[in-house]
């Protein structure tokens, strides 16, 4: 599959597992697909596979005091309602996407045909679950919170030089985080290290869904995760979380962040014609000083330039001296495109852009100069 299927990725990960409720995890996927229809994004619902009998030791599954712990056996679900969300994600036209924890979590999703596999920022450095998941060839998203440089090295490394799609993406994993807590110069600083991947930005922040994006965006940033929820059922939701009125200002923000940016940093943008035009206007156009005959050689000495620039008349941009006349100019005209012999007509495009281009006026009569004998 192509890296493609990054680009523009919102990745919406169902936080807390859904509390390992089926009914809750599939209106959160309902509640999620409209909003990213409205707003015609490119986006993934993400969920989290544990094998829970295996990844929770048999001594330590009544420790309550351990939260892991606990949180993973409270909302463990069967491997049939997993499917059913994963299938529900995919009918809602989005990408299928997930964490899994675990070596029986990566077989069961690649039985259940998942789009893309996540590594959490605490599994970047486990060997095992590393290589199970190169092993699928699926494409990959890594979250980089908390390692260091060389363990990123190491995980691009890992990856690329299998080429399997990877993207990495800047996390701090604080929740929530505070605004200050963002260091978004970081995605910067991947872009450059590793210019050959995609980099994203995966945010645990609960201040604000639309100006770290706008930031985010135009860094360069180009998948953007957060966890997801709703209010349902009296259910408090994570203060690190968004709700769908919270996405669709999210999505809204990126669009505006497209719009500002424009079509990428690869090529000198296309100049609209009313800038160009407007530009025109501001130029200095060529004026002779004296009436030029035929076969002149106009120099700097026989020249001034003014605004305004008219239609088919060079400006300074283009006068360099050396021009020969064919034409007469009486003085004061305007030195025309077609009054001239120059190196410029070689430039076919060149000579079309100023015949159109100047303040629309009536083309001049040629002058008839006195004769030296009258």
């Amino acid at each position: 599959m192509s890296v493609s299927i990054f680009e523009n990725l919102f990745v919406l990960e169902l936080a807390n597992n859904h509390w390992g409720k089926l009914e809750r995890g599939l209106k959160i996927i309902s509640d999620f697909a409209r909003v990213v229809r409205f707003n015609d994004v490119h986006a993934a619902i993400k969920l989290q596979f544990r094998d829970v009998d295996s990844f929770v030791h048999k001594d330590f599954r009544d420790r309550a005091d351990v939260r892991y712990i606990k949180k993973t056996l409270d909302t463990q679900m069967p491997w049939e309602n997993l499917r059913a969300m994963v299938e529900a994600v995919r009918e809602a036209g989005m990408v299928t996407m997930v964490t899994p924890f675990d070596e029986v979590s990566v077989d069961k999703c690649v039985e259940f045909g998942v789009d893309i596999l996540k590594i959490a920022s605490s599994d970047i450095r486990d060997k095992t679950l590393l290589a199970k998941i190169a092993s699928t060839g699926l494409p990959v998203i890594a979250s980089s919170g908390g390692a260091n440089l060389d363990h990123i090295d190491e995980l691009v490394e890992f990856f690329t030089s299998r080429n399997i799609p990877f993207a990495l993406n800047h996390c701090v994993s604080l929740y929530p985080s505070e605004d200050s807590d963002l260091e978004l110069d970081q995605i910067d600083f991947l872009k450059a290290r590793y210019p050959h991947i995609t980099i994203g930005f995966s945010t645990h922040e609960y201040r604000d869904w639309h100006d770290s994006i706008l930031i985010a965006y135009g860094k360069g940033a180009r998948t953007f995760e957060r966890h997801i929820d709703i209010d349902y059922e009296g259910v408090p939701v994570s203060s690190y979380c968004t709700k769908p009125e919270q996405a669709d200002i999210w999505f809204r923000a990126f669009k505006k962040a497209q719009e500002m940016c424009g079509h990428g940093a690869a090529a000198r943008r296309n100049v609209p014609e009313g800038e160009r035009r407007y530009l025109d206007a501001l130029v200095r156009g060529v004026y002779t000083k004296r009436d030029v005959a035929v076969g002149e050689v106009l120099t700097h000495d026989d020249v001034y330039f003014s605004v305004p620039l008219l239609k088919g008349q060079i400006s300074t941009r283009e006068f360099v001296g050396g021009e020969k006349v064919t034409r007469p100019i009486a003085a004061h005209g305007a030195v025309g495109v077609e009054s001239i012999d120059s190196k410029l007509h070689k430039n076919a495009e060149l000579v079309e852009m100023i015949l159109d281009r100047g303040l629309e006026t009536e083309t001049p009569k040629p002058v008839r100069l006195a004769s030296s004998a009258a």
